[in-house]
């Protein structure tokens, strides 16, 4: 009986610090509570939170810049505050958030979007000036424009052959880092091919309504453009809307691009309605958490590829790779064991290399 005793008390000690070690994450999520990207987003922080023993809340500011402060305000001056925080660069919040953050004791990782060069020039670097900001991690945002404009025009000469085409190009926000970068990528591959005329950039706010009443005008005021390009699927949508009100037939007489991971936009790839996809971002959030657990499990990922972090995440995906997409999004990424990322219990691993491929093999 005693002994029993004695491994009950071992039991009840081990599962005890076993829930005390459990890191515990909030992660400000910049998007709308019905934001298709978003939603997966944090879906995919969960599954990896859930895989990794971890504490997860996320908070929708529903894109609004001064709701997602004062939730920052919540969080990080409350009587329970997390471990962690996670934070979004946008619409430049970040730096309202950090000086909110001092000394509150949480730690703050950044996300998606970073420090613009202007703030950094202000602020310093992670573990500067504020020494609890410990990292970021951001996709390559600007390869992505770049693939998505180089794949379109591809794809326009392997079916009419060389000569002039015209462009459309719908940004996503001004004041947003990761729109600024993708259409610096777009700029770049439209550099390598003179003879693609880019007609007009307008800003579509991320947003479906927006680049509809926006690609109404300019199809019209542009009636010879065969590319559209687009930073993100809403917006291509709305164009695309405004083009088979005129008659017009996507994937057929203009060629679209296209990102995000949403199911609407890897059926609008699998039947051929979007000729360039890039996709692979929307699993930042859940490599965000590999690196949180293991650096409260004492394994600093400043050791293992730096504390600032750009993964070559984004990639093209033609039809047979949107449908396996497809099946990861729409069963949320619960299957996933995201421990076999984790640096813990590896001590040769240098670096973690995350890349989107190993979740769709």
């Amino acid at each position: 009986m005693k002994a029993v005793l004695r491994l009950g008390l071992v039991l009840w000690c081990f599962c005890g610090a076993a829930l005390a070690q459990a890191a515990s994450v909030v992660f400000l999520n910049p998007g709308r509570s019905d934001e298709t990207f978003w939603v997966t987003y944090a879906q995919f922080m969960q599954a990896a939170a859930s895989s990794l023993g971890m504490e997860l809340q996320v908070i929708y500011a529903e894109r609004d810049r001064e709701r997602m402060i004062s939730q920052a305000r919540q969080v990080v001056t409350g009587v329970q505050r997390p471990d962690y925080l996670v934070l979004v660069n946008e619409e430049y919040a970040a730096p309202e958030i950090l000086r909110l953050a001092e000394h509150s004791g949480v730690k703050l990782f950044m996300l998606h979007n970073r420090l613009t060069a202007d703030q950094q020039k202000r602020l310093g670097a992670s573990r500067e000036k504020y020494p609890d900001w410990i990292g970021s991690l951001v996709a390559n945002d600007e390869e992505a424009g770049y693939l998505m404009a180089a794949e379109l025009i591809r794809e326009h000469r392997a079916r009419h052959g060389d000569g002039p085409v015209e462009m459309l190009a719908f940004a996503g926000m001004r004041n947003t880092p990761a729109s600024q970068a993708r259409e610096r990528g777009m700029h770049k591959a439209l550099a390598e091919h003179a003879d693609v005329r880019l007609r007009q950039v307008v800003q579509g706010d991320w947003s479906e309504p927006r680049a509809y009443e926006q690609a109404q005008l300019l199809l019209q005021r542009y009636p010879d453009v065969r590319l559209v390009w687009s930073a993100n699927d809403e917006m291509a949508f709305g164009a695309m809307r405004a083009l088979r009100e005129l008659g017009g037939q996507p994937g057929r007489d203009v060629l679209f691009s296209a990102l995000n991971n949403s199911p609407e936009v890897l059926e609008a790839r699998i039947d051929g309605r979007v000729s360039a996809l890039a996709s692979g971002h929307f699993t930042l959030g859940a490599w965000a958490m590999v690196l949180l657990h293991d650096h409260h499990a004492g394994l600093d990922f400043a050791e293992r590829g730096g504390k600032d972090r750009q993964e070559r995440l984004f990639a093209l995906f033609d039809e047979k790779q949107a449908r396996k997409l497809l099946r990861l999004v729409q069963g949320r990424g619960a299957d996933l064991d995201f421990r076999r990322f984790s640096a813990v219990g590896r001590k040769g691993m240098r670096d973690y290399r995350f890349s989107v491929q190993p979740l769709l093999d």
